[in-house]
Formats: C-alpha cells, sequence, structure tokens
C-alpha cells in the first residue's frame, strides 16, 4: 500500500489503483489484432520469451530478418513495440518483464 495522508487520500488512492486494473482487465480481454499483438499476448500468458519463440516457430513464421524467430525478436518487440501493438498491452507486457527482473 502506499504512503497517505488520511482516510480520504487513501480512498483516492484505491480508487485509482482499482481503475488501473480494471483497464488492465479490460486490454487483456481483448483479442489480438494483429500478428505482433498476438505474440505479446502469448509473452504475458507465458511470461518467457523462449516459450513465446517456440510458440511463434511453432506457426512457421520467420523473423524480420529471414531466419527462426529468436528470444531476442521478442525482447525486442516488446522494447520497442510496433505500430500494430495497442500502447496499453505493450505496457502490460513491459510490467510482466519488470516483474521477472525484480523476482531475480
Amino acid at each position: 500500500m502506499n504512503p497517505y495522508t488520511d482516510i480520504a487520500d487513501l480512498i483516492t488512492t484505491l480508487e485509482a489503483e482499482i481503475k488501473k486494473l480494471s483497464e488492465t482487465i479490460h486490454t487483456l480481454k481483448q483479442e489480438p489484432q494483429g500478428f505482433n499483438e498476438q505474440i505479446i499476448f502469448k509473452y504475458i500468458d507465458t511470461a518467457s520469451t523462449g516459450k513465446t519463440k517456440d510458440y511463434v516457430r511453432s506457426l512457421g513464421i520467420k523473423s524480420e530478418r529471414g531466419s527462426l524467430f529468436s528470444s531476442g525478436d521478442v525482447s525486442k518487440l516488446i522494447k520497442s513495440g510496433a505500430d500494430d501493438i495497442s500502447p496499453e498491452l505493450l505496457a502490460i507486457a513491459r510490467d510482466v518483464v519488470g516483474m521477472k527482473k525484480k523476482k531475480h
């Protein structure tokens, strides 16, 4: 819980957290709007660039370089984003990366 000055401040903070969580849930309930979003959803689902890479390879999709899709390609997509990925979905993926870094 974040520091607060009084109950009204605490309520405001909690309401803001509820709003953010509701928006995150809404974003996660959406269907991917393109292949890059599909990759990002898979990463969020597995929290693993390796498992996401394996998923993309299983679909027979190659990277922009024309070679097999790599974990680095997944990381680059999360870091750099793409025009066809919603900013909200990308933010969630980046939060997952942050959660994984805190774990280690």
